[in-house]
Parts: structure tokens; sequence; C-alpha cells
């Protein structure tokens, strides 16, 4: 892997363990109100400065770095595991199931992402579960496409026939002898997954639709810091940062992890 794919790991390393740790590592709570430094600029007392109420920039960020990290990456592996049964058991099972179960996920993808999400979220309400659903059944159709093409050209691999004469149920041969070969693509998948998922989440709690108050995440900072950006303007600079940041280093992750899994990659010989 690359150096900057190392410095991208090291990062998101350290910003889900703090995320973990946020009620140790916070220096305040992400409700706590001090009404003597209302929206004051970053300090010693603030080091990012306070908002509109006089919470705790810094603390709210950390906070919310929970938020926008659970609803990205969780979501993002119930969509892959979701995505790779569905595929996989089209793909394998071929013919007439094959057709119908696609023909089910091109009606899905057809679909605007961004208007579903919005449907589901006000059917089920703002909040982290909501968000999470919403994001969950829009992003495994792309993921059982994907898996579907690779499951295609490997059921087709010698040793796969080779499996099915010696008596293999069709189980086995899906879980030990297709599974392990997507499995370098499944990872490589959910690394540019999150990102898209945690932008996506972001984008809807800056309009609005994401997650409620009190709770906060980087998207519902930023949406605060919005009506302020022109007296105030570190309180959206500091969120967009972070999901600027995050997301870049998702994709730098990603890159690495598929130079370092790709067979034909120079650097794997």
């Amino acid at each position: 892997m690359s150096t900057t794919s190392k410095i991208s790991s090291s990062f998101l390393f350290v910003l889900m363990f703090v995320a973990v740790l946020a009620p140790w590592i916070a220096p305040y709570s992400y409700q706590d109100q001090d009404t003597l430094h209302i929206l004051a600029f970053p300090g010693s007392e603030h080091w990012l400065g306070t908002d509109r109420l006089g919470r705790d920039l810094l603390s709210r960020m950390i906070y919310g770095a929970r938020v926008s990290l659970f609803v990205g990456v969780f979501s993002t592996v119930v969509a892959l595991i979701i995505g790779t049964i569905y595929g996989t058991l089209s793909a394998y099972l071929g013919g007439r199931i094959d057709n119908l179960m696609m023909r089910v996920v091109d009606v899905v993808f057809a679909l605007p992402d961004l208007l579903m999400i919005i449907l589901i979220t006000v059917l089920m309400g703002r909040g982290v579960v909501g968000v999470f659903i919403a994001l969950t059944l829009v992003s495994w159709v792309t993921i059982a496409r994907l898996v579907r093409g690779e499951v295609l050209r490997i059921k087709e691999y010698p040793y796969i026939q080779a499996a099915r004469a010696l008596g293999a149920s069709h189980f086995r041969i899906m879980l030990k002898e297709i599974f392990p070969n997507i499995l370098g693509i499944l990872v490589v998948t959910l690394s540019f997954r999150i990102p898209v998922a945690i932008l996506a989440e972001s984008t809807l709690s800056f309009v609005g639709l994401g997650i409620a108050p009190p709770a906060s995440s980087w998207g519902t900072l930023a949406s605060d810091g919005w009506t302020a950006i022109k007296f105030y303007p570190h309180l959206i600079l500091f969120p967009s940062l972070a999901i600027f940041f995050t997301i870049l280093s998702f994709n730098f992750l990603g890159e690495g992890l598929r130079e370092f899994l790709d067979p034909r990659s120079e650097k794997n010989g």
C-alpha cells in the first residue's frame, strides 16, 4: 500500500477511536450550554468555538463523528451483506430466476437515490434509524449487480466444475469456492461505498431530513453553521473539513486496497 493509503488508514483509525470513546474524550457533553460564551470564536476554553446556544463545537463534532461514521459504516456493511447474498444467488442459479431477480434490481436502480432516501426518511421519521434504513435500501442494488457480474465469471472456472463433479453442495460451492474469490472486491467496494453513505447522511441532515436535534452529525453541524456563515464562518468550516478529510481518506484507502488486492498490479509482481 502507498504512503497516502497508510496515512489515510491511520487517520480513520484515530477518528473511529475518538468516536467510540466520545463520552470520555469530548471536553463537554454534546448538549451542555455555556450561555456566557454564545457564538464564541475558537479559543483556549472552547478550541473550535461555540454555536448559537453556547454548545462546544469540538464536543459536538466528536459526538457527531459517532453518528456519521455509524450510519456510513454500518449501513454500507448491511447493504454489502444483502447485495452479496442477492447477487450471488442470482448469478449462481441463473436462468429465469436470475432474469427475474435482476429485473427487480433494475426497477430499484432506476429510481433516483436521493428521492428514495428522502421518501424513506419521511416515512420512517427523522433520526439515526430512518437514515440507516434509507441508505441501506438504496445501496444494496449497486453491490448486487457488481457481485452478480463477478460470480457469473467465477462460476465457469474449472475448479467450480470440479467441485460440482465431486458432489459438493451448492451452499458449499458458494461459501467455500466462490465467496473467497470475491472477498477482495467486496473489501474495496466497502471502502468506496462508506464515504458515499457518509456524504448522503450529511446531505440529508444539512437539508433538515436527517438527524434530528439535539443529536448531532457533521451534516447537522454544517447546516447550523450555514445560517451564520457570514459572521461566524468557523461554525460551518470545521464540520465541512471533517466531512472532506474523512471522505478523502476512505477514497485513498480504497485505492490502496485495490492496488494491494489486485493480482495484476505491478507492485504485486
